[in-house]
Order: structure tokens, then sequence, then C-alpha cells
């Protein structure tokens, strides 16, 4: 009996010593993830830059702008905002004042492209240009009747509607989601933390979901249900997309799909066990990059988990216009973005 335990304990270290091996391969070694159409080839190298004049912190959100540049958001004060070229190639930096930079959206207003950058230290969401310029703040919304103190205000997130009215979600506050118009005037707030389907429990991401053209809609993270939940653009509950065992971070529309980061699995909490989900335009899961592969049992979606230790905490994604998928990741080891190519 001991034997046998043995055996099958060195079996197990075997394995994991063959995974580990497979993430250190090298930078010639295709590592491939994903299932059926969505597949994707690894490149953990692509966004590395000199620690010691590009240090990031926690890597947390990122886009891409009309120049086809890639724009990643981390609360290291030496550089918020670093910017790429496709190929992983550094073009420039801006930012100091961002302590708790989380959340970062691009709008194109009226022919010209602004971000939105929400700060967790700050309690605030801050509009700015392409290069830094700071066209508006919001600050805590005392207006709601919700909020004493700026304290109480987490901003995680934010989605820009396409005449302009802004969304942000308090995903480490409260759980509202606060709408205003272009200018900054409050509007509504609905979600918040409470237990009917219409709340939620950490509302991460907001996003607008026009893949409907005559019926965009919300989608608001409701992280620790592992799941979205849907909102008309005035707040009033739809329904609810269950994704059991993922932790997901904001969703990223692209084309048909939508995307998301999966900081963790719920069976392995706080234990480095994050993967990336794609769902399809009928909010069924096709494809886990590094997690299991999505099963449903009369249309009933099985627990998902991570099946390969590629990432530790993914905490957003961006996909360009070359279909690629860019990988920020939150506490793991001051790691720099990683790079997935589709594999055709």
């Amino acid at each position: 009996m001991q034997r046998r335990n043995f055996l099958k304990q060195s079996a197990l270290a075997a394995s994991a010593l063959g995974i580990s091996s497979t993430l250190h391969a090298r930078k010639n070694e295709e590592i491939i993830l994903g299932h059926h159409n969505k597949r994707y080839k690894l490149d953990t190298e692509w966004g590395k830059l000199d620690f010691s004049r590009y240090p990031v912190k926690d890597c947390h959100e990122m886009v891409q702008d009309s120049k086809g540049r890639i724009l990643l958001l981390t609360n290291d004060t030496h550089n918020n905002v670093i910017i790429y070229d496709k190929k992983g190639k550094l073009i420039t930096t801006w930012g100091k004042e961002y302590p708790g930079a989380h959340g970062l959206t691009l709008f194109n207003e009226n022919g010209t492209e602004v971000l939105f950058i929400c700060d967790n230290n700050r309690h605030q969401v801050i509009k700015t240009t392409l290069d830094g310029r700071v066209l508006m703040t919001l600050d805590y919304p005392k207006e709601t009747g919700q909020y004493t103190k700026p304290e109480e205000y987490v901003p995680t997130e934010t989605a820009i509607a396409a005449n302009g009215d802004i969304y942000v979600a308090d995903g480490y506050g409260k759980d509202f989601v606060i709408q205003y118009d272009s200018k900054g005037k409050y509007i509504r707030h609905f979600c918040g933390r409470g237990d009917t389907d219409a709340h939620v429990k950490n509302a991460h991401g907001v996003c607008i979901d026009t893949r409907d053209k005559n019926n965009p809609t919300l989608i608001v993270t409701s992280r620790e249900q592992n799941a979205f939940k849907r909102y008309t653009t005035d707040g009033k509950y739809l329904n609810t997309i269950a994704l059991p065992g993922a932790w997901v971070c904001r969703p990223v529309i692209n084309g048909d799909h939508l995307y998301a980061a999966v900081l963790q699995s719920n069976a392995k909490q706080w234990k480095e066990s994050g993967f990336i989900t794609i769902l399809d335009k009928d909010f069924k899961v096709v494809s886990n990059l590094a997690g299991t592969e999505p099963v449903y049992n009369n249309g009933a979606l099985a627990e998902m988990q991570q099946s390969s230790p590629v990432f530790k905490y993914p905490h957003d994604v961006c996909i360009d216009d070359e279909q690629n998928i860019y990988v920020a990741q939150w506490n793991s080891g001051n790691v720099y973005p990683y790079k997935l190519k589709p594999v055709v």
C-alpha cells in the first residue's frame, strides 16, 4: 500500500514537472491553448521590456487604438501607460499620477479617441487624451445618496455608449453601476450588492453589447457569483449568464464573440488558477485557454477550471485587428503581457 502511494505521488510529481518544463520551453517551441476553432499559440516574450527603465506592478488592462497601437495600464507610477506596437516594440510611456490605475476604456468621441481610467486609490474616473492630458474627472457619486465619503467608492471599469453616456462599475466599493451623460452629469444608478437576480457581487467589469444593432445592452460582471449579468441601457435586469467555476473579469466583445480573463478558478481560489474564456454570440462558452474544455449537459455548463498553469491571475484581454489576444495579469510577479496568436 505504501509503495502504491509512493508510485502515485511520483507519477503526480512527474506530471507537474512536465507541465513546468513545458511552460519554460524554448522560445521557438509552440504551446497551443484553447478548443475548437478558437485555438492560439502562446508567446510569453512579447511584452517584455527593460524592467529597470519600464517597470510594471500589476498589469491591469489593455486596449488597441485606431493606429494599431496596444496600450497597457499598470499601477506602477514610473509609467502608468505603456504603449507598444503589435510586435511588442515600445513606442512610448506616460503617467505617474495613477497609483490605483485599474480600468482602461477607449472611446472614439466624434473622431477623437479618448481614454477613461479608473483609479482605485484616488476613488475617481479620469478622462484623458491618448497622451495623458486630463479632460474630465468624475469624483465619488454622492448624487446617488449611497455614498458619504470617497473611500466608499472604488471604481474598477467604465463603458461608454454611442451617445457618450458613461457607465462606471464600482466593483470594489458598493457594486453599483452609475450612469452619467457625456458631460459627467449623473443620470441614475443600478445593480448594487445584494441577493436578488438584479444585484451583483463584485461588479468588476462592464461593457456595452452592440452585436444586436437595434437593441444594445449592458453586460456587468458579477465575479463572486461566477457570472455576467445583462441589463438594458437604463438599468433594467434582463438575465444572468452563468459561468460555473470562473471568477470572470471584464467582458470584452470583438466581432461575434465575448472574451474575458478569468482571474481564478473557484475550485482553486488564490492558487494562481486563472485562464481565458471565450463565448459565442449566444453566450455559450466555446473555448477556454489554459482551462478545461467547456461541456454542456442538458443546456447547463459544467464547472470550469484551470487545466494548465500558463497564467497566474489574468486580469484582462485585448483583441487586436488581426484577432491576436493580449493578456494582462494581476499579482503575477510583475510579468509583462503575453500574446496569443490564432492557430489557423
